[in-house]
């Protein structure tokens, strides 16, 4: 095992049990003085991202689009920070307690993970939503970046860790791992001893190789292959305006639609409208045969598009016999993120939240808002497609377990 990553862990440790006894007071001064510092360090981490952005020529627009550090996202970065500070904090609260028959007072409590490592591509935000969430919920983190984004995420953690130690507290609750080799990225992965939980964020393949292979625990987040299912029922005008929000606002982000169902009944009438604006925002589409006989210009899908995750401005359509026909859809496809029916029946919505197997399930909106600070969390940590401890956005509680405090007055069991 590599030495030098041993001796993160070791920090690491040391500083989550010292994070995990501060008060909120403390924690939100904290996050306030790293946001101040992010916004008084602007043109130090401009300059880092466009080092990284120089490097990255040859890249599709979609990687650096990710990659980009302007002024406003580091305004967005520091407001993130600040909008943490003001969230409540769950290792301040019990979440229940009682009395038992033999007069035992037993208190759950909320209480820190410990050693969080998040290992992520080319998204430099993650360093700030990752320490932000992981701070004020009473980890520490251990990041590891792409080597794209590198001395971005170095001069963003660099200037994390120092408003850290400006205000008394250990720097080492932040660090960011500088090798980005994969073999250094496979160690970590078994790490077992020192990190507690990993959290993957990025692509499919970078997620998978994660859950595959890593013996440390893994929370898996991210891949969204979402669908939108425009319903016999649908207003034209609405499925039209939330199927191109969707697909366009951002199509690089995980909680972008990538696939486009419609029922039979009004694929005849929406399809040519619905395709036609898609196109118009630069979507090229593929499809079925049954969307290529009433749209013939869109491209023949391949039984690969039905699984695959674009991240960029690509959609495929698939005409549909039924709900039910949609709900076995989806429910094999998916990565299980987000999905959307657009109907104006309420008992099908109802029965497509029910039935569809995904973290997040819509009617009548567009998936792009799966996100923690749309939902109320602040910033995110990641979006959790799995359903063991944590599911959808992950926010603070997420970044908790629960503890029993049992306290007793001489009693002994018979």
């Amino acid at each position: 095992m590599n030495e030098a990553l041993i001796k993160i862990g070791q920090r690491a440790q040391t500083a989550a049990d010292q994070v995990a006894l501060l008060d909120t007071t403390t924690k939100n001064q904290a996050l306030v003085a790293m946001a101040d510092a992010l916004e008084a360090h602007q043109k130090d981490i401009v300059n880092a991202n466009k080092a990284d952005l120089a490097n990255a020529v040859d890249m599709p627009k979609k990687f650096t689009d990710r990659l980009m550090v302007d002024q406003q996202r580091i305004t967005d970065m520091a407001n993130g920070l600040r909008a943490i500070a003001n969230l409540a904090d769950p290792t301040a609260r019990i979440d229940r307690g009682w009395i038992n028959a033999d007069r035992l007072q037993i208190l759950q409590r909320r209480v820190p993970l410990g050693v969080i490592g998040i290992i992520f591509e080319a998204r430099p935000n993650v360093t700030v939503d990752a320490t932000g969430l992981t701070f004020k919920s009473g980890n520490a983190v251990i990041l590891r970046g792409g080597k794209e984004a590198i001395r971005t995420n170095t001069t963003l953690a660099d200037v994390l860790r120092s408003a850290l130690e400006e205000q008394g507290l250990p720097a080492d609750a932040v660090q960011l791992i500088r090798d980005t080799s994969h073999e250094l990225a496979q160690e970590m992965m078994n790490l077992t001893d020192y990190i507690d939980v990993l959290i993957p964020r990025g692509g499919q393949g970078l997620i998978q190789r994660v859950v595959k292979t890593a013996t440390v625990p893994v929370i898996e987040t991210g891949a969204g292959n979402c669908h939108v299912y425009i319903d016999k029922d649908a207003d034209l005008k609405m499925a039209t305006d939330i199927t191109v929000n969707a697909k366009v606002q951002r199509p690089s982000v995980c909680n972008a639609a990538e696939k486009l169902l419609i029922h039979q009944d009004v694929a005849a009438k929406y399809l040519r409208i619905i395709a036609q604006a898609l196109i118009d925002h630069g979507v090229q589409l593929r499809g079925d045969d049954r969307t290529r006989a009433i749209v013939p210009q869109i491209q023949a899908a391949t039984t690969e598009d039905w699984d695959t995750e674009y991240n960029d401005l690509i959609m495929a359509v698939k005409v549909v016999d039924s709900l039910d026909d949609a709900i076995h859809h989806i429910n094999h496809h998916s990565t299980h993120h987000s999905e959307v029916i657009i109907t104006d029946n309420i008992e099908r919505g109802r029965a497509f939240q029910q039935r569809i197997n995904s973290a997040c399930v819509y009617v009548n909106a567009s998936t792009r808002f799966t996100d923690g600070g749309v939902f109320g969390f602040g910033a995110e940590i990641g979006i959790s497609t799995q359903k063991l401890h944590a599911r959808g956005p992950m926010g603070l509680d997420q970044l908790t377990t629960i503890k029993y405090e049992i306290t007793g007055n001489g009693q002994v069991r018979h």
